[in-house]
């Protein structure tokens, strides 16, 4: 019997979950970041589901906030979820998945479920991998084991200059795509702070732009033509995520495509988006639209209407999701440093970020530096 087929036939072994462990945290960031919508984040909320089977395998996975709906999720979680799904067979991924949609669907459909989903289904994809001694990016695709990239900042409240040195140090770093908050009480400042940054990267370097849905539809078409000189890649959340017909009339109105995803905590959501919205950019979050298995359905999704995959946040994850299909686009490399808590912080080579090569997700957070953070714990 070949090696392949022991590792199958493990797969198919009955297994059951045992005990699942959730974390609250509360981690600060070293300086304030803010955005048009949600304001100023002082820090952000890390929340933790391990996983120990009866074998005594152990998978962890996770999800995260700007600083708000921590407890929430944490609640959703302990007192739902994981009742839920003990005892239940951690390699019937897709089945859990799809049970616990439909378990507290009608109180949550999307929204903090798909938030408390996803920590469990991370964990359940860390199982897998680790049981089959393989990483994240070769067990869900195998395409690479690298993704471009881009540093994504929350500046808004950044002065021009404080905002030119930010940018300076992502290009110092070895990025070569950046992007900035937009959405300024007075468009023309968003405008000269656009134009200065283009004139620092210069011609070469990828530059996005992000609003997060603070603009009605004709003041981010009123934005966009007018910077549409600086060569924009794309416009990213420019107006409310569900007015998918002012997505299509702006991207009707202007030449620079229109980027979208976070917001999005469905399937069909996404659905919806691909078919009526007119986006150049699809950009799914792992940690809200049910973990692995949410994203990848909206990577076949994006595949399927010939769209580039994206994706917001999380990097640590997402590097190995996004190196593993064949029409990824850019990786955000998100400003809360999730990564710095773990034991593979983010590598960039060229330009190009680089999949740990461990069996699991590659995400293993260090006791010592979560810990003196943590707020709750079942």
């Amino acid at each position: 019997m070949s090696l392949a087929q022991e590792k199958i036939i493990q797969l198919n072994d009955v297994k059951s979950i045992q005990n699942v462990k959730v974390g609250l945290y509360k981690i600060p960031l070293k300086e304030v970041l803010s955005d048009a919508k949600h304001g100023d984040h002082t820090h952000f909320e890390l929340i933790t589901c391990t996983i120990e089977c009866d074998d005594g395998i152990t998978g962890t996975g996770y999800t995260y906030t700007g600083g708000k709906g921590g407890s929430a999720i944490y609640h959703l979680l302990v007192d739902e979820l994981v009742p839920f799904v003990k005892q239940q067979n951690p390699n019937r991924i897709e089945k859990i998945w799809e049970d616990m949609q439909y378990h507290l669907h009608y109180v949550g459909r999307g929204g903090l479920l798909s938030f408390a989903i996803s920590a469990i289904d991370i964990a359940l994809w860390d199982i897998r991998c680790k049981r089959l001694e393989a990483p994240l990016w070769q067990v869900v695709g195998g395409n690479s084991f690298e993704t471009q990239c881009y540093a994504g900042g929350i500046d808004l409240n950044f002065s021009k200059e404080k905002l030119l040195k930010n940018i300076k140090s992502y290009i110092e770093r070895g990025f070569t795509q950046v992007k900035i908050k937009v959405g300024q009480k007075d468009y023309k400042e968003d405008i000269a702070r656009i134009k200065a940054v283009r004139e620092l990267i210069g011609p070469d370097v990828e530059f996005m732009i992000d609003a997060n849905y603070s603009l009605s539809a004709s003041d981010a078409i009123r934005l966009s033509k007018s910077v549409e000189q600086y060569n924009i890649r794309w416009f990213e959340e420019p107006t409310l995520p569900d007015d998918l017909e002012g997505y299509a009339q702006i991207s009707e109105s202007t030449s620079i495509p229109l980027a979208m995803g976070e917001n999005l905590h469905t399937v069909y959501e996404f659905n919806q988006a691909i078919q009526h919205a007119k986006l150049g950019f699809l950009q799914p979050d792992a940690s809200n639209i049910g973990g692995v298995t949410g994203f990848l359905k909206v990577a076949q999704l994006a595949y399927a209407n010939n769209l580039p995959i994206c994706t917001h946040g999380m990097h640590e994850l997402h590097v190995s999701l996004m190196a593993s299909q064949p029409h990824a686009c850019s990786m955000e490399v998100h400003s809360f440093p999730i990564d710095e808590y773990t034991t593979q912080p983010l590598r960039l080579v060229n330009g190009m970020a680089q999949a740990p090569d461990l069996p699991g997700t590659g995400v293993v957070f260090v006791d010592e530096l979560i810990t003196p953070h943590l707020v709750i714990e079942s």
